[in-house]
């Protein structure tokens, strides 16, 4: 397990009710296609939202903290019954605050995973911080779990597992 060994507390999967995630970088590569007429385009790992559909399945709460507006993102969600989608937020620590102050969970129920500047708040107030190997220096010195799987490459599908299989121990 990858932890960051710049970190020493044993990481509580089992304790997680919720998890909440950026989505450029993470549950893509972070690249975005933009057509001639304006349209995006993006890349979902469908790994990653097969292990999202069985944590939905199993009673975590998802959410998508997203700093930009997206189309794609908001089919993508849709499509994977994601049921708190926040997009065009930037202050991404003060988006997972409210989304646990809605559920009524506190910081060490929830997982938080960003990869960049804009998300190491909230990587630092979720009970799990979590990145992916190349993220941006400030992210991944803030997380207590690095993923050896690239963002929109099972990295989320990573994470799931271990809620997955520490919910079913």
């Amino acid at each position: 397990m990858p932890s960051n060994p710049a970190h020493h507390a044993p990481l509580d999967w089992a304790s997680i009710k919720v998890f909440a995630m950026d989505v450029d970088g993470i549950l893509t590569d972070g690249a975005i296609y933009v057509s001639s007429d304006g349209s995006e385009a993006k890349r979902f790992s469908i790994v990653d939202g097969l292990g999202l559909a069985r944590l939905r399945q199993a009673g975590i709460i998802l959410a998508w903290i997203s700093g930009r507006m997206s189309d794609a993102t908001t089919v993508r969600a849709k499509e994977l019954k994601i049921p708190h989608l926040v997009q065009g937020k930037l202050d991404k620590l003060t988006g997972l605050k409210d989304l646990l102050e809605e559920l009524q969970l506190e910081p060490h129920q929830a997982v938080y995973m960003g990869d960049d500047v804009i998300d190491v708040d909230a990587i630092r107030y979720a009970g799990i911080g979590v990145t992916v190997p190349e993220a941006q220096q400030e992210a991944l010195a803030a997380a207590d779990y690095i993923t050896s799987r690239p963002g929109g490459h099972g990295a989320v599908r990573e994470v799931c597992n271990h809620i997955y299989h520490a919910m079913n121990r």
